[in-house]
């Protein structure tokens, strides 16, 4: 049974005085308008589709966007960690519009609010400093904050949008080409514009002269055939000429009424912040950690170059002015190809016995050793294969030795040579190393040796400072220097804070790059208060214990976070360091990682791309709470 908006707060607060954490039924349809004030957290709010009508019937197609939206389950869910009265949530209904406002008794009360509603609601969303979230298809969105981001994402086959920043420069993110910032009295700034409409001139026709008597030419042949077939060949002809102006006409109509559906359709965006972010159809987890537009660095020329289609998006998003002129002076971009084998028939490996490079990792991402043939079983198409041998792999590692040099640990110049002569003496002898600085930029301090002389000395030939772009350094690392050496062993050992501040790159666009690789990720995150301690003492000494107790020496979570997610992603091991003494210990474990791995060799019926991994070639461990990850497949010689 429906009700009005008059007795909608009854619905809201009936069961219980106490509505935190409870979700209640709103009486909404689609072309009203909900108004939300909470000036005390976020607002997400999600528009939900109508349903699909179902059969041929054409009333269910001329059915109207408010019908569709009764069938429709709007709701609202509050979540508060503090129990909230009936006089918190404040709620009011007139006809076509519904107002929902957040009183809590303490201003220190948070309180987050989540909308679903139906498509072509219009919304009205205040907050203070809480982010405002809109997903789907809603008729318009006001939007006001003081510094909460506000991110949409909605249609944009004709959208319109109005932005405005009162008390900074505007600092926004689009999927889109937007319009250029237009600076207005008293320090406002605007962005306005529209997505996705043609352009209004119309083309000017030329008129055909008619003349009988002349024969066909290359002016009117169409006229002058359709003009003969009505003279010369009756009324079905002339039938079918008619058949065609109602063919046209209805063509014409159908365009018309398109055009029609789309302007119903159309979107408005109206922004008005004073210091926040606005994304427009970019999710939040995608957004680089410095939204100022400005040129690009050499390590963002080199990615949008590599042809890295994830990458170069990402670059674009966050300076699309700097990345457009700088893609005018580039060649055609050729991109990487995605989830595609290659089909030349030379690249082929169709051999009868196959090696394939293994490493099994229990649930902590850690390799294990020790194992033999009969630990493993092969399958290609689903079908068992015959393992012949499995044995450790003896072939030298690529690793490219990343140091943070940025303004973070300008002081700490002392340790980080420490700590990366450390490594280079650790690692077997045959293994090449590459030094590779970043801050605001990278550079490359020494390519691939095997001289630890050289690799020493190079050590002493930099200073610290600047920003840290460390999403960039691990691209750029990626594309340009271990993309040439695809299908060897590569891997990244990373010395750095674990904190971003410059990149052009997200986190998050990183993942697709890095398994696409194939290089092996090991971070240590060291704290810039422990490295402090590190540039005067020895890294193998014990730390004072008093003093280290009452040092902070903890990583931001959001580092944490995502160096777990980085070794994760590429089948290395994340080391958190709280003690200088964990440093030497996770070089001497890297390199037991990299020395963990299998050549399995098995009896194969499958051709496969060479140096590639199919996907219809299944690895597996016997032993239990543990995977195979599969690197290069060849041939056996």
């Amino acid at each position: 049974m429906r009700i009005n908006f008059a007795i909608l707060v009854v619905l809201m607060i009936a069961a219980s005085a106490v509505i935190s954490g409870q979700s209640r039924e709103l009486n909404i349809t689609a072309g009203q308008t909900v108004e939300v004030i909470n000036l005390y957290g976020r607002v997400d709010i999600v528009a939900q589709a109508a349903p699909t009508p179902g059969g041929n019937a054409s009333v269910n197609e001329r059915a109207s966007e408010t019908e569709k939206s009764k069938e429709i389950v709007s709701t609202l869910s509050i979540i508060s960690k503090t129990e909230l009265s009936e006089s918190e949530i404040v709620s009011t209904g007139a006809k076509g519009k519904l107002r929902i406002e957040v009183k809590p008794n303490s201003e220190t009360t948070r309180v987050d609010l989540t909308l679903s509603l139906p498509e072509r609601t219009k919304l009205i969303v205040e907050t203070r400093d809480g982010g405002i979230l809109v997903e789907g298809d809603f008729e318009s969105v006001t939007a006001i904050t003081d510094t909460g981001t506000i991110a949409v994402d909605v249609p944009t086959e004709n959208l319109s949008y109005d932005l405005s920043w009162t008390m900074s420069k505007p600092r926004v993110l689009a999927d889109f080409e937007i319009e250029e910032i237009q600076e207005r009295s008293g320090g406002r700034f605007q962005i306005k514009g529209v997505v996705g409409q043609k352009s209004k001139k119309k083309k000017k026709k030329k008129k055909k002269r008619l003349d009988t008597s002349e024969a066909p030419d290359e002016r009117e042949p169409t006229i002058f055939v359709e003009r003969q077939a009505l003279k010369g060949n009756g009324e079905s002809d002339k039938s079918e000429v008619e058949q065609k102006d109602v063919d046209k006409k209805e063509a014409k109509t159908a365009e018309k009424k398109a055009e029609e559906e789309k302007k119903s359709r159309a979107v408005a965006l109206n922004f008005t912040t004073a210091r926040g972010i606005v994304l427009l159809n970019v999710p939040p987890n995608e957004v680089m950690s410095d939204l100022r537009e400005r040129p690009l660095t050499d390590a963002a020329k080199s990615i949008v170059r590599s042809g890295d289609s994830f990458l170069i998006d990402a670059i674009r998003r966050a300076s699309p002015k700097y990345f457009g002129d700088y893609a005018k002076t580039l060649p055609p971009a050729k991109f990487e190809p995605r989830l595609a084998a290659s089909t030349r028939a030379n690249d082929n490996v169709s051999a009868h016995v196959k090696t394939a490079t293994a490493r099994v990792l229990d649930m902590q991402n850690r390799a294990i050793a020790g194992l033999t043939a009969e630990d493993f079983e092969v399958a290609e198409n689903g079908e068992p294969r015959e393992v012949i041998s499995a044995r450790p792999v003896t072939a030298p590692f690529n690793l490219v030795l990343l140091l943070d040099v940025s303004g973070s640990v300008d002081t700490y110049v002392n340790f980080i040579r420490k700590a990366a002569r450390a490594f280079v003496n650790t690692v077997d002898s045959r293994d090449r190393i590459s030094i590779v600085l970043f801050n605001d930029d990278v550079k490359v301090l020494a390519g691939f040796t095997t001289d630890k002389t050289k690799l020493s000395e190079s050590l002493d030939t930099f200073d610290a400072g600047g920003g840290t772009a460390y999403y960039d350094a691990i691209g750029y690392t990626l594309v340009e220097t271990l993309r040439p050496m695809k299908g060897d062993r590569t891997a990244i050992v990373v010395l750095t804070d674990g904190d971003d501040n410059r990149s052009f790159l997200p986190f998050h666009s990183l993942a697709g790059t890095i398994e696409e690789s194939g290089a092996l990720i090991y971070p240590l995150y060291v704290p810039t208060s422990l490295a402090a301690i590190g540039a005067t003492q020895d890294l193998n000494a014990s730390v004072d214990p008093l003093r280290t107790k009452y040092l902070n020496v903890s990583l931001t979570s959001k580092a944490e976070t995502e160096g777990a997610q980085l070794a994760q992603i590429s089948g290395g091991v994340y080391y958190p360091i709280t003690q200088l003494s964990q440093i030497q210990r996770a070089y001497e474990d890297i390199v037991l990682q990299l020395r963990t791995a299998y050549d399995v060799t098995f009896k194969s019926e499958l051709s496969t791309p060479d140096g590639k991994a199919n996907p219809r070639l299944k690895i597996k461990s016997k032993r239990p709470n543990t995977f195979v990850h599969v690197g290069r497949v060849s041939a056996r010689q």
